[in-house]
């Protein structure tokens, strides 16, 4: 099996989109400044990249490698740390038209109201060349009504359980993976109990089983075709089951702190995971970098990865390419290499980014990969099994991503003290305010 690799695989593909000044400013865009920071001076192209998160791209060095490929291209990428405060950003600029990049990234929890909402404001993909390698519930995602496609997928989100081996060996737990996750088999409820397990055994006070009630309950939302919306668009989240029971399991992890309080990528989770703060959170593929990224080498293999009770898809991205930007033909060319299958499996392998291509995921990177920094374990293998187990359709909504974040709030007023009634009924309230 492979062992996942630090250094960059450096493979030259030069193709050169428009080769004379001519044919970039007819076919690329037009010189100079323009909306979007985007543009073509002296026959130079520059594209400009809107991120969240640790999406892969810089960090791996494959924009560098595609600069290395397309000599007369720059690309200018800039991340913002977490995706609530860049999807708010993205709602300012796509209302004044300004402020957009050639290039914005898509969280799938937001692709339903992109579709709905805001398809004048993406070019299509639609007949693209090369593109027929995604899964098609993934593509369909990002797909308007009428056939426009909004962009192209990243990664998908099949989730594990990344815990600390260390804090299990100290509360008495088994550490080894295939114990570990025999814990919690087939059953959200005994992630919980485990957790009950883990308070009674663990001396430091100071270190909670797991990071937040608000991750229990997207993991256990997010293993159902109907969430928050059913096909017909209607909301049901008031009379779903499975949000019912999400909520009533997690508000119980919260009332028996089992949790630290540290909503996944708000301030202080962070340093939690660098500090030892919590020994679980539920994780899906594309997490794994960024825990890597914030523990730091300190904690390389004191954090591994477990089968989560249940199979679930959390999260994934696309990448869009807006109707303003003055080099679309350029922007969609570069979008279409770094979603191609040869990038998808060279971001698993380097970050655990699971990839939305079929053609990916057939890929010995994939299938045979170990994480290093995760106790060697075999991600490929965890996060694909995780992959068979989501239903083969999951519903969307419009605002998905705003109940989402309406859910997580109310989870921490739980977690800060209030009981799970009064907390729902804030919840429910802010939700109606923010759909209509």
């Amino acid at each position: 099996m492979l062992k996942v690799e630090r250094k960059l695989r450096t493979k030259v593909t030069a193709v050169l989109a428009c080769t004379a000044a001519s044919a970039l400013l007819a076919g690329c865009g037009g010189g100079g400044a323009s909306a979007t920071g985007g543009g073509v001076e002296d026959g130079k192209v520059t594209i400009t990249m809107g991120l969240y998160g640790v999406m892969g791209f810089k960090e791996t060095g494959l924009i560098e490698k595609y600069e290395k490929a397309h000599p007369n291209v720059t690309v200018k990428a800039e991340a913002a740390g977490d995706e609530q405060t860049y999807y708010t950003a993205l709602q300012t600029h796509l209302a004044s038209g300004s402020g957009l990049k050639d290039v914005q990234g898509i969280e799938v929890a937001r692709a339903k109201e992109m579709t709905e909402t805001q398809a004048d404001k993406f070019t299509d993909f639609a007949g693209t060349k090369g593109i027929s390698h995604f899964q098609p519930w993934k593509q369909g995602q990002i797909t308007t009504k009428d056939g426009k496609v909004l962009g192209l997928g990243t990664d998908t989100g099949p989730m594990a359980v990344c815990y600390r081996k260390d804090l299990f060996e100290q509360a008495g737990l088994p550490t080894d993976r295939e114990k570990v996750g025999k814990l919690w088999a087939g059953d959200w409820a005994k992630y919980v109990e485990t957790g009950e397990k883990f308070a009674k055994g663990n001396k430091d006070k100071k270190v909670s089983y797991l990071d937040s009630a608000s991750g229990l309950f997207n993991a256990m939302v997010y293993g159902n075709s109907e969430q928050y919306y059913d096909k017909s668009g209607q909301l049901i989240y008031k009379t779903n089951p499975a949000i019912k029971a999400a909520w009533d399991l997690s508000t119980e992890a919260a009332q028996k702190d089992l949790t630290a309080k540290l909503p996944q990528f708000q301030p202080g989770w962070d340093p939690g995971l660098a500090n030892g703060t919590f020994a679980t959170t539920v994780c899906p593929a594309w997490m794994l970098a960024h825990i890597s990224d914030k523990a730091g080498d300190a904690n390389k293999g004191k954090w591994d990865v477990a089968k989560a009770p249940k199979g679930a898809n959390w999260g994934g991205s696309f990448l869009g390419v807006t109707e303003k930007s003055p080099v679309k033909d350029e922007a969609k060319k570069l979008v279409a290499w770094l979603t191609a299958p040869e990038q998808q499996a060279y971001l698993f392998e380097k970050l655990g980014n699971f990839p939305s291509s079929k053609t990916a995921l057939e890929d010995p990177k994939v299938k045979d990969a170990k994480s290093e920094y995760f106790s060697g374990a075999p991600t490929g293998r965890i996060f694909g099994e995780a992959a068979n187990e989501v239903p083969a359709e999951q519903v969307l909504g419009r605002k998905d991503g705003t109940i989402k974040d309406a859910f997580s709030q109310g989870l921490q007023l739980v977690e800060n003290g209030k009981s799970p009634a009064q907390a729902w009924k804030t919840t429910d309230e802010r939700v109606k305010k923010a759909v209509g």
